[in-house]
């Protein structure tokens, strides 16, 4: 058997292998950030073995070559025009100053006029206000984007005021993902399904009348049991209600597959392979390698997005470029 100081001196040998190698892959990338996080993820993945007794501090200065990619990644570019936006929040523990603390990363995803899905950005943040949001949106005006047709959210707090004052024309909708689930935090578990398949007829019907009948119905078969299971409906009704305007393919983009939902469960595992973060910054490293992994086969449209864009060009006239 080895002594451990040959073991120790063979981990070493191998963690500045790793060093190097990483330095040198990092100072010749002509390549783009979206390549290059994929490829630092493999390389990091392939030689875990290798960290095992490394310190914290050790990863960290290997992670930190990354940052000047985030920054200018961040702050690239982007199109004047996005038919869709999503914003979502995921929480995290982050530790700071000794203290364990929750703070929220928000994703801003954009459908553009491809009909391709791209993360525009990825913050950190703690507290929401009309302030924080009007920050968020201004960079977006700052990076190019002059128009929103349609902005879906979950109520963040402040956001309504934010984004009438930095895109007074933009559309809010709530997202009707998150409506379906905040009604059925309300119901027991033996009552779900059945109550979760009479809320489908409320976000599928035809139209905004038979929406309304189908609410009612619900509403009258359920709260007896469950009085505040469709309260939030009705109270965010102006907000909820602009999707049932649009064709069954329009609002398939929103809620049948939310565009957002498949980009959030990868982040979110993040939350069970460390459950507290040692500081916001290396969080953020985590979320944008994990956010490079994601979103690097989005190649393709949504599904009928020709469609889909025909209708919002006669919806919002004379604000899709040609």
């Amino acid at each position: 058997m080895r002594k451990q100081s040959e073991v120790d001196s063979v981990v070493k040998d191998e963690q500045m292998r790793l060093i190097q190698d990483l330095q040198d892959f990092i100072k010749q990338q002509p390549t783009t950030i979206t390549e290059f996080g994929e490829e630092l993820v493999k390389r990091l993945m392939t030689k875990i073995t290798v960290l095992i007794g490394a310190s914290e501090g050790f990863i960290s200065d290997v992670t930190d070559k990354i940052l000047p990619q985030i920054e200018e990644w961040q702050n690239r570019p982007l199109a004047a025009v996005y038919p869709i936006i999503f914003i979502d929040a995921i929480h995290f523990s982050v530790r700071e100053d000794s203290i364990v603390h929750k703070v929220a990363a928000y994703v801003v995803l954009g459908i553009n006029t491809e009909g391709k899905k791209e993360v525009l950005s990825l913050v950190i943040g703690e507290n929401e206000s009309s302030k924080y949001w009007l920050t968020v949106l201004n960079s977006l005006k700052n990076r190019g984007v002059q128009d929103i047709l349609i902005l879906c959210s979950d109520g963040l707090s402040g956001i309504k005021e934010a984004i009438t004052t930095a895109y007074p024309e933009t559309e809010q909708q709530r997202c009707i993902v998150h409506m379906v689930r905040n009604t059925l935090k309300y119901v027991a578990n033996k009552d779900m399904k059945e109550f979760a398949k009479d809320l489908k007829t409320v976000y599928t019907a035809v139209d905004e009348e038979a929406t309304l009948e189908q609410l009612e119905r619900v509403k009258g078969k359920w709260s007896p049991q469950y009085p505040y299971a469709m309260k939030r409906w009705y109270e965010n009704w102006d907000a909820v209600s602009p999707i049932f305007k649009f064709s069954a393919d329009v609002r398939k983009a929103f809620y049948t597959t939310n565009a957002i939902e498949s980009l959030n469960a990868t982040l979110r595992r993040l939350n069970r392979q460390r459950s507290v973060f040692p500081s916001a910054q290396t969080l953020l490293k985590a979320l944008y390698l994990a956010t490079f992994e994601a979103t690097r086969k989005w190649t393709m449209p949504i599904r009928n997005w020709g469609q889909i864009l025909g209708e919002l060009a006669i919806m919002y006239p004379d604000r899709i470029p040609e």
